[in-house]
């Protein structure tokens, strides 16, 4: 079958269940083969339950015990979970319908109780797992790279820091240890060594001389405080303080940067902070560059960052780069053709239109999003959440170096699990941050990648249809004019043309020029749109949101709050925060104009009913 023919409907269970016989017929197979695999295993060995045993009372009560607590497991999540399943009524946090193979694959290998952090525990899923880390390298444009899953983006994140340090720290080890490879090299140059020249050095080197240097680099606790700042925007995931933390350079040295009006960490400001530090003789340990921002899907000019890092380092400036992938990372699977080769970006439409990635718009992705996207490829390390944009079910994060060698870096050997110079995946345990995980994510990861190819003929397709969706919110939301509330207009205001597929907007009552009351309305308009708004199963819209407060972003949302919104610079000095109804449109359903306006005439309804429920009460 030719790739362009893949059908996405095909892929799913169905927000009705449609599919739900096909996953019930392959789900069935799958637990029939494992079954017989485990009575064909040594069929000459006695089986350890016997009729007698499956007869007796202890047996039958035991069996009637399980069926109940099972029951009230059923129970609680019929009752308590959010149907993020639901193709225009959920449109909240990053949940939406997974890949029905990946959902497959997960419980089939479930059955097989793989731990990936030992070969011998885990042979078929550590090598998918393998497999899916060259996915991961390939899908980013590291050609002579690699990569792993992890349990979330929060540890790929910490893992990414753990390699920034490590590899800054390199060059001082050295000096330390075997001079001769650094001779006449200042203090300062070597804080400033790249990643390129930190691995070519321990490449010439051998074990015992690595294992000497590794020994006197960052791991040993002392001199973090050299390594210099890690600078990150202001859009930043929670987790950056958290790895700072961890991994022992602590949050003083986390510098937050600006962000544009467009929610893009502003690449001026970020030179100017460099610049400063580096004129006060602190060095930069790094920079991380996040696609796909968590409360606005913003995409960082990555091109523009590499730019910098390359003009800096032509006057003996350095950083390293990571790129906090893990909500958009599976975007760059729109920019590769079949063969895994960015299409220019004058082909874009083309393609897009060949390969049906949308239905009702030539194209979605903007050149600054294509630029930023393509230059992914010149960062050292990138976080990329397969349980993101993936479309896979949870745990599954993933990270990707650039180059396979700087694993050495990090490398721990016990030698109960893995027996140091054996190949990969053997030796998977030894350059993570984990120890034992499950088998069932790699398998999961595994069946997807191989059912929907990583560029735009697979992958492409599925990111399109989400972008698509977005955009059809985004377009209804600002064509739906103004709502009358008793003696009251309500507007609606949009918080930026999104870069991928986030929606952010506000309600705000026509003439009240009160931040703190449109706060107010957002904050309940919330509560009757939350998964804390009662039974969920009931509730016909499904919302999240988010603040933008000082303590986090500066000023960064003045503008929206001023010229968007209307609200005065004082009113943003007194209340120091803008709360934002949120959207993250991942369904792969809502592309298709039809099928979202299916949904778009009872939004409004509800629109105004809960907007009566809040100002007529």
């Amino acid at each position: 079958m030719s790739t362009k023919d893949i059908n996405l409907k095909a892929l799913f269970i169905g927000d009705k269940s449609e599919n739900g016989d096909m996953f019930k017929n392959f789900l069935v197979k799958l637990v029939d083969q494992h079954l017989g695999w485990r009575y064909n295993y040594m069929p000459q060995d006695e089986a350890m339950i016997s009729h007698e045993d499956k007869e007796s009372e202890s047996f039958k009560n035991t069996v009637t015990r399980m069926e109940d607590v099972l029951e009230e497991v059923s129970i609680r999540l019929r009752t308590n979970s959010v149907p993020w399943h639901s193709a225009g009524r959920y449109w909240g946090h990053m949940n939406a319908e997974t890949l029905m193979p990946a959902i497959l694959a997960y419980d089939f290998a479930m059955l097989w109780n793989g731990n990936n952090v030992a070969y011998e525990s885990s042979p078929g899923t550590s090598q998918m797992e393998e497999e899916v880390g060259h996915d991961f390298a390939t899908l980013l444009g590291f050609k002579e790279g690699w990569g792993h899953i992890v349990a979330d983006g929060s540890l790929a994140n910490l893992e990414g820091l753990w390699y920034a340090r490590n590899m800054k720290s390199i060059p001082l080890a050295v000096k330390k240890v075997a001079p001769e490879f650094v001779e006449g090299k200042s203090e300062w140059e070597l804080l400033n060594m790249s990643a390129e020249d930190a691995m070519a050095i321990l490449k010439k080197m051998n074990v015992e001389q690595i294992d000497a240097v590794k020994a006197a680099s960052a791991r040993n606790g002392k001199d973090l405080q050299k390594l210099g700042k890690w600078l990150v925007p202001q859009s930043k995931h929670y987790s950056w303080p958290k790895a700072a933390d961890i991994i022992g350079i602590g949050l003083d040295q986390v510098v937050p940067i600006p962000l544009k009006d467009n929610y893009r960490m502003d690449v001026a400001e970020l030179e100017k902070t460099i610049r400063k530090l580096t004129a006060e003789k602190t060095p930069i340990l790094g920079v991380v560059a996040v696609v796909g921002t968590t409360e606005e899907g913003a995409i960082d000019e990555v091109d523009k960052i590499v730019a910098l890092r390359e003009k800096l380092k032509n006057e003996g400036i350095y950083f390293y780069l990571h790129v906090d992938a893990a909500y958009a990372g599976y975007m760059r699977a729109l920019v590769l053709d079949e063969e895994n080769q960015v299409i220019p970006y004058d082909q874009m439409a083309a393609k897009c239109k060949e390969y049906g990635v949308f239905q009702d718009h030539d194209m979605l992705l903007s050149k600054e999003v294509y630029n930023a996207l393509v230059a992914i490829k010149d960062a050292e390390s990138v976080t990329i959440d397969p349980h993101k944009m993936g479309y896979i079910p949870y745990a599954a994060g993933g990270i990707a170096i650039r180059d396979v060698y700087m694993r050495e870096i990090i490398s721990y050997f016990a030698t109960y699990v893995f027996e140091r110079g054996a190949d990969i995946p053997a030796l998977l345990g030894a350059y993570m941050l984990e120890g034992s995980k499950a088998g069932a994510t790699g398998a999961a990861v595994w069946a997807a990648h191989r059912v929907l190819p990583l560029n735009i003929a697979g992958y492409g397709k599925l990111i399109g249809a989400s972008m698509e969706g977005a955009r059809n919110f985004y377009d209804f939301l600002n064509g739906l004019g103004k709502f009358q509330v008793g003696d009251k207009t309500v507007s609606i205001h949009t918080l930026i043309n999104p870069d991928f597929n986030m929606v952010d907007y506000v309600f705000k009552v026509d003439g009240d020029d009160s931040l703190t009351a449109m706060n107010d309305l957002n904050n309940e308009f919330y509560k009757l749109s939350s998964f804390n708004s009662g039974c969920l199963y009931y509730n016909e819209y499904i919302i999240s949101h988010t603040d933008f407060a000082v303590e986090g972003y500066g000023d960064s949302p003045v503008n929206f709050v001023h010229n968007t919104c209307g609200l005065s610079l004082k009113e943003w000095e007194k209340a120091k925060k803008v709360v934002i109804l949120r959207a993250c449109v991942l369904s792969p359903y809502m592309n298709v104009k039809e099928a979202f306006d299916e949904f778009a005439a009872d939004i409004k309804k509800i629109f105004q009913k809960r907007l009566e429920q809040i100002l007529l009460k």
